[in-house]
């Protein structure tokens, strides 16, 4: 009896000793897995965009540019992010979505601008699809629900054309598990909060939208990639009201009505 209460226990040391030696190994170096997802990553975000954008008219006017160029650039340095890495692409289209692909390329509709009524709503759009890039949310969805062996297939020319558009279609047109939805909204309110920008609006933006779901199919775009438009609303007030915002225009009176006038 005491032979085997000690070769148990000898066991258990043992297994306990190779587990703590595991758990000192680097087993993202030492696979080279960290690695070969950031390569991965620019190369599907490159891929990816050329491929959409070649079916798309991007609009390239400078004063439009300019305009979004001052919000973002705002929002990155308030929040010391690079907006360097961040590369913003307009795309004329009657589709209220906005979304972002790997690589942090960051795509908006012409029809998502319009649709804001003022540049705090779509300061909260562009913070929220910032946190997604941010927090690796896009690498996440694609490795969660395509898996790395295809993402790295498709890169060396291994997949086929249907599949790639698939991915494609996933990224722009589903959404995100609601916990990583939640965490990219709270992002975006904390984002505009330190860039003296009322998130209250943004929240009213989500309400509107939700309000239009039943009488515009246009607008379902966004929503069903940002289901809960209501209950996000909700709880991004809650999140607003736990702060003293100081809110503090981006942009000249005119600027925010010269951008959509520039879209039309």
């Amino acid at each position: 009896m005491k032979n085997i209460f000690l070769q148990i226990s000898l066991l258990v040391i043992l297994f306990f000793s190779v587990l703590g030696v595991l758990n000192q190994v680097d087993w993202l170096q030492l696979f080279r897995v960290e690695k070969i997802t950031t390569s991965t990553e620019k190369k599907l975000g490159d891929l990816f965009w050329d491929l959409y954008h070649s079916s798309k008219d991007e609009i390239k006017n400078d004063s439009v540019h300019r305009i979004m160029d001052s919000l973002l650039t705002h929002i990155c340095s308030s929040n010391q992010i690079d907006k360097k890495s961040i590369k913003l692409h307009i795309v004329k289209s009657a589709e209220v979505n906005a979304f972002a692909l790997p690589n942090q390329h960051l795509v908006i509709n012409t029809a998502l601008i319009d649709s804001c009524k003022n540049e705090s709503e779509l300061c909260g759009v562009i913070g929220h699809e910032m946190a997604h890039m941010q927090h690796d949310h896009v690498m996440k969805k694609l490795i969660k629900e395509i898996g790395l062996s295809l993402l790295i297939s498709i890169t060396t020319g291994n997949a086929g054309a249907e599949k790639i558009n698939e991915v494609i279609k996933l990224l722009t047109s589903s959404a995100y598990d609601r916990k990583l939805e939640k965490q990219a909204d709270i992002t975006a309110v904390d984002y505009l909060e330190k860039s003296t920008i009322n998130p209250a609006n943004f929240a009213n933006f989500l309400a509107r939208l939700g309000q239009k779901e039943t009488t515009s199919s246009q607008y379902l775009s966004w929503i069903n990639t940002h289901p809960d438009s209501k209950e996000r609303a909700k709880y991004i007030l809650e999140h607003c009201n736990k702060m003293a915002v100081k809110a503090k225009p981006v942009l000249a009176d005119s600027s925010f009505s010269q951008l959509k006038k520039l879209l039309q």
